[in-house]
């Protein structure tokens, strides 16, 4: 069985190890998580390669689409055919934007997941406050995942309250403050983490120290 964790991958630098720790870790982890600074530095390419040696996990695609439904589409296409699933932000609305994007996404076989509210202090000026217009356009899209913070369990608690079926993903582990194990805790699916894992001496021993402690949470929930 596999750590509920997802590995974020935001390296800026496309080295040519990068693919072979990334392939390791999918072994024990639920799913790799490339982000734009890794896109940009390595290209298209590495999903390609990803997608052939990490067959078994979920790929995502973290984009943060943000802009009106056309391009978001567009952006999203690009990818659609490496990944299981991309993120876009709900700040930017249904109508114009992810209504077009989530019908494109389910046309295409993958999965959308929303940001919910983020794991930086910042997130509480926006996206806290305007709580429930998130829930009500997760609710209306019904996507098949949201991004709520580690950092902050009360929201990923409030959210697994008002959407008992969509996945919850926390990133913010490790570096961000968020405990192991706290999000799991709280209610979400999996958790995100990045820098603990990647940035140390030893990814795959990282990987087990913090997976077991987000496998004891997820098994204490029952």
């Amino acid at each position: 069985m596999k750590y509920p964790l997802i590995v974020a991958i935001d390296e800026t630098s496309c080295s040519k190890g990068l693919l072979s720790v990334a392939s390791r870790v999918s072994e024990s982890a639920s799913g790799l998580k490339v982000g734009v600074p890794t896109l940009i530095s390595c290209g298209l390419g590495l999903l390609r390669d990803l997608r052939a040696s990490a067959r078994d996990s979920l790929l995502i695609a973290d984009l943060k689409l943000a802009d009106i439904g056309d391009v978001m589409v567009r952006t999203a296409s690009l990818v659609k055919d490496y990944v299981d699933a991309v993120i876009a932000h709900t700040f930017v609305g249904r109508a114009g934007a992810l209504d077009e994007l989530s019908e494109s996404v389910r046309r295409w076989g993958l999965k959308l997941i929303l940001v919910a509210s983020m794991s930086h202090p910042g997130s509480t000026e926006f996206y806290d406050s305007a709580f429930d217009g998130v829930i009500r356009l997760v609710r209306d899209l019904e996507p098949w995942g949201v991004v709520a913070p580690a950092t902050r369990p009360h929201v990923i608690r409030s959210i697994r309250g008002f959407l008992p079926k969509v996945k919850v993903l926390a990133p913010g582990v490790g570096a961000q403050g968020a405990e192991p194990g706290d999000a799991i805790c709280a209610g979400a699916d999996y958790e995100i983490v990045g820098r603990s894992i990647l940035g140390s001496p030893d990814p795959l021993k990282a990987l087990d120290e913090v997976g077991e402690a987000a496998s004891r949470c997820l098994t204490s929930r029952g």
